[in-house]
């Protein structure tokens, strides 16, 4: 494996285990405050240091907007996929909420076709299947009501990530990387604190740290898993995004003494398996890599 590779390999790991810090401070955060407070707080806190990034490269001409209505409308989506995303961390454990999101991948695949004309093999359809059938494992009966709502919430998420990654793939023609990623952090700070202004509650001052701590994880973490996909494919690199899972569990364990259940572990083995044969399959047929790092699994 060329030395790009394995740099890419070592960068998604990096992005995936920096997410997860932002995870848990996110979750610290969601206990607190309300869903659209949190939407707000955490673009809010991004956006300094992506700013900072892009001026500092001299790229700030790549932030011009073309297609404005499309960029509006990721907007939208991305405050209903971060909150239903606080609510789920707020709701259950990491290593569970990480596992009902996985199937983000598998749906963007599914909806591919019909949006965008992709051919997908048979037997990437029935891996698509079954990692549904993962996802129905881990909202079963055993789940308890309070993870039922909570994986519901992450289930939205990764729905309104699913219809986000098309819009994405259809500014991707006009629109810079740069310009991607600054816009939907900017109108999701827009969007979330207009809607969230008349709820809006005083922030408490221990969570600051945290706050802050989110906005630089969310902001190394893209850098990160933006030069990871330019550095080497997308089939050698995603796979490694289930090391979320890993990070998830170490967290959940340590932090909050809590261990993944039976049905959450069947699920996830359905999900990860069925996530990685897809990707495997179409690595011929995946979209840019430039696109892949705009549109990372992870709100």
């Amino acid at each position: 494996m060329s030395s790009p590779r394995i740099r890419g390999i070592v960068l998604m790991i990096l992005a995936v285990a920096v997410f997860a810090v932002m995870d848990l401070c996110l979750k610290l955060v969601s206990a607190q405050l309300l869903p659209l407070q949190v939407a707000t707080l955490r673009a809010v806190s991004s956006l300094p240091f992506v700013l900072l990034g892009v001026a500092w490269a001299g790229r700030l001409h790549h932030l011009r907007m073309h297609r404005y209505g499309l960029h509006l409308a990721r907007g939208a989506l991305s405050v209903a996929m971060i909150a239903t995303y606080s609510y789920a961390v707020g709701h259950m454990s990491l290593s569970g909420v990480y596992t009902v999101f996985m199937v983000a991948p598998l749906m963007v695949t599914a909806i591919s076709v019909p949006v965008f004309g992709e051919s997908v093999r048979i037997d990437a359809w029935i891996a698509i299947i079954v990692g549904l059938v993962g996802v129905v494992v881990v909202l079963g009966p055993d789940s308890g009501a309070l993870n039922l709502a909570g994986s519901l919430a992450a289930l939205a998420s990764a729905c309104c990530y699913t219809v986000n990654y098309v819009l994405a793939r259809k500014l991707a023609p006009t629109e810079s990387t740069d310009g991607l990623v600054f816009w939907v952090l900017a109108l999701m700070a827009l969007i979330s604190g207009a809607a969230g202004y008349a709820d809006w509650q005083p922030v408490p001052r221990g969570l600051w740290p945290a706050i802050l701590v989110i906005g630089i994880t969310g902001a190394v973490a893209q850098y990160c898993i933006t030069r990871a996909f330019l550095l080497a494919p997308a089939s050698v690199i995603a796979p490694f995004e289930y090391t979320a899972l890993l990070w998830g569990g170490l967290i959940d364990w340590f932090v909050w003494r809590t261990r993944p259940t039976l049905p959450m572990l069947a699920g996830a083995a359905l999900i990860v398996g069925s996530g990685i044969y897809v990707m495997l399959a179409n690595a011929g047929t995946a979209p840019a890599e430039r696109l892949a790092a705009e549109c990372d699994p992870h709100p």
